[in-house]
């Protein structure tokens, strides 16, 4: 959905007093890891609450992973991640980082993965979070999945 839609939705619910949690990321081909990660971001919503996913713009993933990802379209990763039963809504973001997105959204919580830390978090992105006023809170994620590590069996079945 569009960053508008977004906001929208946020202020509705804060009006409501209904927490309001953002997490973002590629999620290229979707795999246990992500699904078990995006659970315990909904938890952390709780019940009322709205979990919503900033998700990396192709063009951002290429950036970020080099020319050959992504495996899956933004729409297509976007549709896919819409279709979980935690997921509330999705934003593509165009740029690098997400400050744009964190001022707009001012998330009430704000989670990564556990392989990230305070000290590794972007600093325009964290001090984004914290002039929102944003709880920044790291997750632990199932070890054993990578994207990375999926596409070279994917890549060595294909190949045999």
């Amino acid at each position: 959905m569009p960053l508008r839609r977004a906001v929208a939705i946020r202020r509705r619910a804060a009006r409501d007093g209904i927490s309001f949690v953002l997490t973002n990321g590629v999620f290229d081909l979707l795999h246990p890891g992500h699904v078990s990660y995006l659970e315990a971001a909904r938890r952390l919503a709780g019940r009322r609450g709205k979990l919503f996913v900033a998700l990396n713009s192709d063009e951002s993933v290429r950036e970020l992973k080099g020319p050959r990802r992504p495996v899956m379209g933004e729409e297509n990763r976007a549709y896919t991640l819409g279709q979980l039963r935690s997921v509330d809504g999705v934003v593509i973001f165009r740029g690098k980082r997400l400050v744009r997105e964190i001022r707009a959204l001012r998330p009430d919580i704000y989670c990564k993965a556990g392989d990230y830390t305070l000290a590794t978090l972007d600093p325009s992105e964290r001090a984004a979070l914290e002039s929102a006023g944003s709880k920044i809170v790291f997750l632990p994620y199932l070890k054993g999945f990578s994207t990375t590590k999926l596409i070279r069996l994917i890549r060595a079945a294909g190949s045999a």
